[in-house]
């Protein structure tokens, strides 16, 4: 595993960063790159000896992201959001895949959790979250960051949790500043060029109930009980802001 640095990237995430460091002991070097937090996040990020704290005026995703790789010296980079919670099974296959010379990166599946409860099936797509440093680069794409990667890549077996314990309020914020960001990026490319999911967002009228029976029925989360509805909700709720942002453009021309 000293092939390995976990980096990652916080703003404000007191609620979630003591239980992603609790599970990063494994490394001698944490890097965690934070934006500014207001809260506790830096103190929490202090009680961990193997923790490196680093502060960067945030821009955009994609900048962070290649700012926080060139503090890295290890070959491979384990890239976390804060709300993320690796298991031990997870950091044995990431041990192994560090192993295959030829590879250059990895992609996990994620395991959305609702305050702690794993859910039956999310929209979160597997992420390329273990890497080679020097053959990967991050690009801003709409709201979030990709992962350009120059050589073979592989989708690992062993997920990685995804356990967001922030407010509400708080994610009603970032859901703003997301959805002007999908917004220039839908109005902004060829529709030609989109993904068959953007050019339904790009109606304005299919996102939100394409969301709400999609995630309902072909994820599952109708058998999640009331973590599954709140994940639903919140799923067709950013689908109805952005459907909103892209109307009120189409309106004032």
């Amino acid at each position: 595993m000293s092939t390995i640095t976990p980096l990652v990237l916080t703003f404000d995430e007191a609620p979630n960063i003591g239980r992603c460091l609790d599970r990063l002991t494994w490394a001698s070097r944490v890097i965690v790159l934070d934006s500014g937090s207001t809260d506790e996040t830096a103190a929490i990020v202090r009680r961990y000896p193997n923790a490196e704290l680093h502060v960067r005026a945030f821009d955009d995703h994609a900048s962070q992201w290649n700012h926080g790789l060139d503090l890295v010296e290890t070959p491979w980079v384990l890239a976390l959001d804060a709300d993320y919670v690796v298991s031990d099974a997870f950091v044995r296959a990431a041990a192994d895949v560090t192993k295959d010379d030829g590879l250059d990166a990895a992609y996990a599946p994620v395991r959305y959790c609702i305050f702690g409860r794993p859910l039956s099936g999310s929209l979160y797509p597997p992420r390329a979250l273990l890497f080679r440093r020097s053959r990967c680069r991050y690009r801003q794409d709409g709201h979030t960051q990709v992962l350009d990667i120059r050589g073979r890549s592989i989708q690992m077996s062993e997920s990685i949790a995804h356990d967001d314990r922030k407010s509400l309020a708080r994610w009603f914020a970032s859901q703003a500043a997301y959805t002007r960001l999908e917004a220039d990026k839908l109005t902004r490319q060829p529709p030609h060029t989109l993904s068959l999911p953007d050019r339904v967002r790009l109606t304005m009228v299919g996102g939100p109930p394409g969301a709400l029976l999609y995630t309902l029925f072909v994820k599952g989360t109708i058998l999640d009980g009331w973590p599954g509805w709140y994940y639903t909700l919140q799923r067709t709720t950013a689908e109805i802001m952005l459907s909103l942002a892209l109307l009120d453009r189409r309106l004032r021309g």
